[in-house]
């Protein structure tokens, strides 16, 4: 099975070394995507709006592995401060009340004191 390899364009992925996503067979290792908007690298300092772009940067680099949020099977929440969890539960109801996947949230510093929050992905294609 040939491996591929996705990128969004992020300056970090070549900065750090690593992919935005990896496929192999029918899974897709998408890694922590934080709240960037990778068109400008800008970043907003609302936890929801951080939470939205980081689903809308995973949705992206799943489609580019021909899957889909629904093929999502475990997804892991990381934030610097575990008490802003709750303020991102309406956005993770939006994406993901219907696709239930199992989840977990840790609380650990990220890379930068703008990130809020950083999501990573396990898909399995159907």
């Amino acid at each position: 099975m040939k491996r591929k390899l996705i990128s969004s364009g992020s300056s970090f992925e070549e900065k750090i070394g690593y992919s935005r996503a990896v496929v192999q067979g029918n899974w897709v290792f998408v890694s922590g995507t934080t709240g960037y908007n990778y068109k400008d690298m800008t970043i907003s300092y609302d936890i929801a709006k951080q939470t939205e772009q980081c689903l809308l940067n995973i949705e992206s680099a799943l489609e580019q592995a021909n899957a889909s949020l629904s093929d999502v099977v475990r997804v892991t929440y990381i934030l610097p401060e575990a008490n802003e969890f709750e303020k991102c539960w309406p956005v993770l109801k939006h994406f993901f009340g219907d696709i239930r996947p199992a989840a977990t949230m840790i609380s650990a510093g990220l890379a930068d004191d703008k990130m809020k929050i950083e999501i990573e992905v396990t898909a399995l294609k159907n």
